[in-house]
């Protein structure tokens, strides 16, 4: 493969991240929707050190824990943003 196919390659993924950010996106708002009506925080340690065991268990590599990490602490940030929307 040339950088042409590899860059085709990427674009396709990136529209699958989209579409599976935004479907995490819409569960986290429905998520929000509960917690508001259960009286519940947005913020769960608990849960998010769940969430970041998790994805490190699957990750086959090559990108590193600490970095795969990294870039689920900001996903975790957003979806706590959305569910803070939902609630206030």
């Amino acid at each position: 493969m040339d950088i042409a196919d590899w860059r085709r390659q990427i674009d396709e993924l990136d529209r699958k991240l989209v579409d599976l950010l935004s479907q995490r996106a819409h569960a986290a708002h429905e998520i929000g929707k509960l917690k508001r009506v259960a009286g519940m925080p947005i913020y769960e340690p608990d849960r998010e050190s769940t969430v970041f065991a998790n994805v490190r268990k699957v990750n086959p590599g090559p990108l590193p824990d600490v970095d795969l990490q990294r870039i689920y602490e900001r996903i975790m940030d957003i979806m706590r943003k959305i569910q803070q929307e939902e609630i206030a």
